[in-house]
């Protein structure tokens, strides 16, 4: 499998470019600010051919690009009907103070919109697309429609976890903005995060790759949910 990961925009949220291997189609998670010139070169580099973007939440960080990506490349967007208003209206589901900023980087004109094709998605489904198969998780707390996509093992690769904003390394997504909820994380946590494997490779939506094993031994928030302790409070990371 081959996966071109970068960190974009002023937030650095990290963009992944997914396929089977050089020369296929591929997938595009979370394209936000200023990550198509990454994609693009990435697509040319490894002779990669677009087929979808996939979207783990609709923060603004995360979806900046992809009505122009998904134009230029005519592919739809997945994205989970509790987020979807947030592509329509993007200062929705963030602070006065994130707004304030975009506000002043866009010279008050943020274009905002639904690419042409627009796909739903929901918990437990199986995406094939670009070769690969795909789950979908529901896990809100950071948002309403906050889901992650998980590739399984195989007899050469571990398990892989594209976890948005819900997982980072040694933290979980923020729950104090609009749509966010505390105790939904931690559910989300227990339900999706902590059954999977510790081999599972976490490539998160802000920071650095880590996997299940280092986070159920280190990460603050997940061992306190295995010991049952209130455990710290709601971090600030993200959007």
């Amino acid at each position: 499998m081959l996966v071109v990961g970068f960190p974009a925009g002023p937030w650095g949220t990290n963009c992944y470019v997914v396929a089977t291997g050089a020369g296929q189609e591929c997938l595009v998670v979370d394209p936000g600010k200023d990550a198509a010139p990454g994609v693009e070169e990435a697509v040319r580099e490894h002779g990669l051919k677009p087929v979808a973007v996939l979207l783990t939440h609709g923060h603004i960080d995360h979806v900046w690009s992809v009505v122009p990506l998904c134009g230029a490349h005519e592919v739809p967007a997945w994205i989970h009907p509790d987020d979807r208003a947030m592509l329509a209206d993007p200062l929705a589901g963030i602070s006065a103070q994130t707004a304030a900023m975009l506000e002043s980087m866009t010279d008050g004109r943020l274009q905002a919109g639904e690419p042409e094709d627009i796909r739903e998605l929901a918990d437990g489904a199986v995406l094939e697309l670009a070769g690969l198969r795909l789950v979908v998780d529901h896990a809100p707390g950071h948002t309403r429609g906050s889901v992650m996509f998980r590739r399984e093992a195989d007899v050469e690769l571990p398990p892989v976890l594209w976890s948005g904003d819900v997982l980072f390394e040694g933290s979980i997504g923020r729950t104090d903005l609009p749509g966010g909820d505390h105790a939904a994380m931690l559910d989300s946590l227990v339900r999706t995060v902590l059954p999977l494997d510790d081999e599972t490779v976490v490539l998160p939506g802000h920071g650095g790759t880590t996997t299940i094993g280092r986070e159920r031994a280190a990460n603050p928030y997940l061992t306190a949910l295995a010991g049952r302790s209130a455990g710290p409070a709601a971090p600030s990371r993200g959007l």
